[in-house]
């Protein structure tokens, strides 16, 4: 049975910034089509950018952030429509989503807000930034980050790592030494070997 892995990149980045990892994991993952959709809308905070976002991130704060994921939600799902329409996939447990940074903070979003009961979600130096009430869901999680992220602390990750737990949800945190705000070797190894048990 063919599995999808919808990889969701950073703030002012594109979809062709993560589709590597599709390539280096292919051969682990054989029954697997990657795709990796640029977002929805233009990177806002540099005139001359040609990145994309899924949500702007001018005058984001803590207090306003979980608002901002909320908004984003239907641009979000129609673009993960759209990618699932395209390669012929249309059961939301045979995908995958593996965001970083921004990326990540909707694919934790897409899992904890029931709106998305996926296979698994790989989320790399991301934060769990979205609001109560969640839904249980059996979609299993793995959280990357690099303990020299100085975009976001790693603090998030094991933070986000012990909300999940403590929700119900099946999840897990790994701390890279010396990795800054990145996907190392080390670090794409732990989301492939994560997504072979999940898609097995």
């Amino acid at each position: 049975m063919k599995h999808l892995v919808i990889f969701l990149h950073g703030v002012g980045s594109c979809g062709a910034d993560m589709i590597g990892l599709g390539r280096h994991w292919a051969e682990a993952l054989p029954d697997t089509i990657f795709a990796a959709p640029d977002g929805p809308d233009p990177f806002d905070i540099y005139a001359q950018a040609s990145g994309r976002q899924w949500f702007s991130l001018k005058g984001v704060t803590a207090d306003n952030r979980a608002q901002r994921i909320v908004e984003a939600r239907e641009a979000f799902d129609k673009t993960l429509r759209a990618v699932m329409a395209e390669r012929g996939i249309d059961d939301p447990a045979r995908v995958a989503l593996v965001g970083f940074s921004q990326g990540s903070i909707m694919a934790l979003d897409a899992a904890v807000s029931g709106r998305w009961p996926m296979a698994a979600v790989v989320a790399f130096s991301g934060r769990l930034s979205s609001p109560l009430p969640w839904t249980l869901a059996a979609t299993p999680i793995r959280l990357v980050h690099g303990d020299q992220d100085e975009v976001i602390p790693f603090a998030e990750t094991l933070e986000a790592a012990e909300r999940l737990l403590a929700a119900g949800f099946s999840a897990d945190a790994h701390i890279l030494k010396g990795l800054g705000h990145s996907i190392n070797a080390p670090g794409s190894r732990l989301g492939r070997d994560f997504l072979v048990g999940a898609l097995s």
